[in-house]
């Protein structure tokens, strides 16, 4: 009995000792999957995530970005910049919620994929459309954007993996800029856009099966 007292005394500082290693490694993991800037994940960390979650019938991948960006760094400063890109990683975690998962790729770009328990992701978005467009407290009331977004149902393109429905969702992105352009032109304020396509935009008409797209 001595013996095996013994033995154990003598493993428990290395027990104790891996234990806290391992505990190490998991929050270094952590932090290596978290964008520095913005605690989004990162681009594989949400790859990871995005493409579990997309086996779900109700996903809905969306694609944001901030409008104008790069002027509001060149004007008020990379921190105004900052602020704006960390307001905008809150506000899109705190709407996809614990349920769905929301990303940085990279940049002003945003990622995410939420369920869409009611069937109503439309509405979902335009409501997300308004929160993103809110105005940082805080910050210099001159530094005013909009964030354009772009979205399509999982379950309209069984076939597509994550890549292909984040396109289609930057498709419907650019669709809505684009139509936002000619509105403002036209003088006839914001309007919802249907998908056309950023390469149809370029090329040519080209049809794509309903997604949708909102640029304020």
């Amino acid at each position: 009995m001595s013996t095996l007292l013994t033995m154990l005394a003598a493993a428990a500082p290395v027990a104790s000792g891996w234990a806290a290693h391992t505990l190490w490694l998991r929050r270094r993991l952590n932090v290596a999957r978290r964008d520095p800037l913005t605690g989004l994940r990162t681009r594989e960390a949400f790859t990871r995530r995005a493409t579990a979650l997309l086996r779900d019938p109700r996903a809905v991948v969306v694609l944001a970005d901030v409008d104008h960006f790069k002027h509001i760094n060149d004007t008020f400063g990379h921190a105004a910049g900052d602020t704006l890109l960390k307001a905008t990683a809150d506000r899109l975690a705190h709407h996809v919620g614990r349920s769905g998962v929301a990303g940085r790729l990279g940049g002003d770009e945003f990622a995410a994929v939420l369920i869409d328990d009611h069937g109503t992701a439309a509405d979902l978005l335009t409501v997300l459309h308004g929160v993103l467009a809110r105005q940082v407290d805080g910050q210099d009331p001159a530094v005013r954007t909009t964030v354009s977004l772009g979205w399509v149902r999982a379950a309209d393109f069984p076939g597509d993996d994550l890549s292909r429905l984040l396109r289609r969702a930057d498709e419907a992105m650019y669709a809505a800029k684009q139509a936002r352009a000619g509105a403002h032109r036209a003088g006839l304020g914001r309007l919802f856009a249907t998908v056309t396509g950023r390469r149809a935009g370029r090329a040519g008409a080209r049809s794509a099966a309903p997604a949708g797209g909102v640029a304020a």
